[in-house]
C-alpha cells in the first residue's frame, strides 16, 4: 500500500470519526432556527436552541406566529411553562399563526 492511500485512508478515518462525533452533539440541539413574531411584528430568530426542557418565547405578551425550520417538531403552548390543554402540535418546516381572538403563544417544547 502506497504512502499516498496510507494517508487518505487515515485521513478519512479520521473524518468519519468527527462526523460521527458531531452528530452525537446534534441530538441536543433543533438543528435551525425557529422564527416568531409579536403582535407588533417584531421577529425573533433562535438559531439551533436546546431540545432539553420548556422554552420561553421572548416576548412579553406571547406571539402571534411561529416558523419551525428546525430538525425536530414542537408543542406551542399558550402558558409560559408548557402546560394546559389547549397547545397546538408544529412540524418541522412549518409555520402557525394564531386565530383572531385566540391566547398567543408564550412557550414550546420539543417532541421527543
Amino acid at each position: 500500500m502506497s504512502v499516498r492511500r496510507r494517508l487518505t485512508t487515515a485521513t478519512g478515518a479520521v473524518l468519519l470519526t468527527l462526523a460521527v462525533a458531531g452528530c452525537s452533539s446534534l441530538g441536543r440541539t433543533m438543528v435551525g432556527t425557529l422564527s416568531y413574531e409579536t403582535e407588533r411584528e417584531f421577529v425573533v430568530t433562535e438559531t439551533s436552541p436546546s431540545v432539553n426542557g420548556c422554552h420561553r418565547l421572548l416576548a412579553p405578551r406571547g406571539v402571534t406566529r411561529v416558523e419551525n425550520n428546525t430538525l425536530v417538531d414542537i408543542r406551542l403552548f399558550p402558558t409560559r411553562d408548557c402546560t394546559g390543554k389547549h397547545n397546538i402540535y408544529l412540524a418541522t418546516n412549518t409555520s402557525n399563526q394564531i386565530a383572531p381572538g385566540a391566547l398567543p403563544w408564550r412557550s414550546y417544547s420539543v417532541i421527543h
